[in-house]
């Protein structure tokens, strides 16, 4: 059973994670396309570029606590990212017949998403040359 500090440490990022993630889709990205959920598209990228970031920054440069580490990657991270909405949008997408909005989305969320973690990696890998 996990410690009752590290449960700690993920809600709390978990309830920042939420909290961010619900101010993304209250700013005007939410408006700019009709019939493309553009807030979860950023969620769902800049997620997967923080995710890719901070794995290899807290496994190879920086030293962080284990609970700090949970906060970030499983509570903030886990909360803000939404593959869970993603999946209920392309089908309410295929379900109102928007074929190819639903393609396109499919495959540039995923796509970009793969692109942020290896921008997030590559980026946390060039940062241990400016500390060092």
């Amino acid at each position: 059973m996990e410690s009752l500090s590290k449960i700690l440490f993920v809600a709390f990022g978990g309830a920042l994670g939420a909290v961010a993630r619900y101010l993304v889709n209250l700013s005007p990205l939410s408006g700019v396309f009709e019939h493309f959920p553009l807030p979860t598209f950023f969620i769902n990228v800049t997620g997967s570029f923080l995710i890719g970031f901070f794995l290899i920054l807290f496994a190879d440069k920086v030293q962080v606590s284990e609970g700090v580490r949970m906060m970030i990657v499983v509570g903030f991270l886990g909360a803000f990212t939404t593959f869970s909405t993603f999946e209920i949008e392309i089908y309410g997408l295929l379900r109102d017949r928007m074929w190819m909005n639903a393609l396109v989305y499919l495959f540039a969320s995923v796509i970009a998403g793969f692109i942020g973690v290896a921008a997030g990696i590559q980026l946390a890998r060039r940062f241990s040359g400016l500390a060092g």
